[in-house]
C-alpha cells in the first residue's frame, strides 16, 4: 500500500507493444524525480518541512513539485508560463502551491528568460526558501534508478533506449543507471528550434514540443550520453501519439508520439535489439490540437527521417543524426550561474 499518492503516480507501467518494442508509460514521469529530490534535500539537511520550494516550469514538473511538496509538509511556489492550464493550476493551488505566471509571450527564450528572473526576484525577498533549479541540479537524476533498474530486470537482451531529452534528467538519468548493467544505445528525442543539439535555425511553425527541448542551455543534459538525435516536428509527432492509442490504447502526450516515431525506426534499424521509449505523460491537455482532429494525422508508415550528418542540414519534418557522445554545440554549453551538486 501507497503512503501518498505520489508514491502511486511516480510508478510507470512497461507495456511490450510488439516484440522487440517495450513502452515506459508514466502518468505523469517528473512526479519520481521530483519526489526522490525532495526526499533527498530533507535528508541531507537543505531543506527542512516548512521551508518553501521554488522552480520555474511550463507545465509537468509544477504538478510534480507541489505533488511532492504536499507529501513532505513543505511550501511550494511556482512560476509557470502561460502553458500550464487550469486543471493542473486549480490542482495545484487546492494542494496548497502559489502559482503565478508570467506574461504571454511569443518567444520561448524570452518566456524562459522571464521565469527565471521571476525565481531569482522571489530568492532574493525570501533568501529561506530553496529554488529546486530543475533544470541544472543533478539530485533530479536520483528518481529514475528504480525505474532503470527494472527496466534491466525486465527486458532481456541488447536495449535501445529511446525518449524526450527535454531537461536532460529523465532519458540522461535512466541511460546512466542502465549502463551499469550493461551496453545500451540512447537516441535522444529534440524538437525543431531548441538550441539543446543545435536545431534552434530551423522553426517549426506549428509549436515547440513541450518537454523535449529548450532555448537556453541545461545543466542536466549530458550530451556524452547520447548515440543518437532525432528532431521531429510537431506535424510528424502527432500520427504518432494517434497511433499510440489507435493501435495500443494508450493515451499519451506529444513528446510520447515523437518518442514512439523514433521507437519504431530504431527497432527497424537494428531489429535484433529491445526498444524501449518513454512515454511521458497522458494525453488529456492535448485533445484539442491532437487528438480531436485525429483523422487528419498522417500514417506513420509514410514516415521516414532524413538522415543527416550536421546540424546545418537539419529540416523539417523528422531528421535522423548519428551523434556518437559528441560535446555540446555551440550555444548549448552551460555556464554555471550556481553550483551543481
Amino acid at each position: 500500500m501507497y503512503d501518498h499518492i505520489a508514491e502511486a503516480v511516480s510508478a510507470p507501467a512497461l507495456v511490450r507493444l510488439t516484440d522487440g518494442l517495450v513502452c515506459v508509460r508514466f502518468e505523469t514521469m517528473k512526479v519520481i524525480s521530483a519526489n526522490a529530490a525532495v526526499s533527498r534535500l530533507l535528508a541531507d539537511g537543505r531543506v527542512r518541512r516548512g521551508d518553501t520550494l521554488v522552480d520555474s516550469s511550463s507545465g509537468i514538473y509544477a504538478y510534480a513539485l507541489a505533488l511532492a511538496c504536499h507529501r513532505h509538509g513543505l511550501g511550494c511556489h511556482i512560476v509557470g508560463s502561460t502553458t500550464v492550464d487550469t486543471i493542473a493550476r486549480v490542482q495545484m493551488e487546492i494542494m496548497g502551491a502559489t502559482v503565478e505566471q508570467v506574461r504571454p509571450s511569443e518567444d520561448l527564450k524570452l518566456d524562459q528568460n522571464l521565469r527565471v528572473s521571476r525565481v531569482r526576484e522571489i530568492l532574493s525577498e525570501n533568501p529561506r526558501h530553496h529554488w529546486m533549479r530543475q533544470y541544472h541540479d543533478e539530485v533530479h537524476y536520483l528518481g529514475y534508478r528504480e525505474v532503470a533498474d527494472r527496466i534491466a530486470r525486465e527486458v532481456r537482451g541488447e536495449i535501445t533506449l529511446v525518449g524526450g531529452v527535454g531537461s536532460g534528467a529523465s532519458t540522461g538519468a535512466l541511460a546512466t543507471y542502465l549502463r551499469r548493467h550493461g551496453s545500451v544505445d540512447v537516441a535522444g528525442v529534440q524538437p525543431f528550434g531548441s538550441v539543446t543539439f543545435g536545431s534552434d535555425h530551423v522553426v517549426d511553425p506549428a509549436i515547440l514540443i513541450a518537454g523535449l527541448g529548450s532555448s537556453i542551455p541545461f545543466g542536466n543534459v549530458r550530451h556524452k550520453l547520447y548515440d543518437t538525435v532525432h528532431w521531429i516536428s510537431f506535424d510528424a509527432a502527432v500520427p504518432g501519439s494517434v497511433e499510440l492509442l489507435r493501435r495500443f490504447g494508450i493515451f499519451a502526450g506529444l513528446s510520447s508520439g515523437a518518442g514512439y516515431l523514433a521507437a519504431r525506426w530504431e527497432r527497424r534499424l537494428a531489429p535484433e535489439r529491445t526498444v524501449v521509449f518513454v512515454a511521458a505523460d497522458t494525453g488529456h491537455r492535448y485533445v484539442d490540437s491532437v487528438f480531436a482532429p485525429y483523422r487528419d494525422a498522417a500514417d506513420v508508415e509514410e514516415l521516414a527521417p532524413h538522415d543527416v550528418t550536421t546540424t546545418e542540414a537539419l529540416r523539417l519534418p523528422w531528421c535522423r543524426m548519428a551523434w556518437n557522445g559528441s560535446a555540446a554545440p555551440h550555444g548549448a554549453q552551460f555556464d554555471e550561474c550556481a553550483p551543481r551538486r
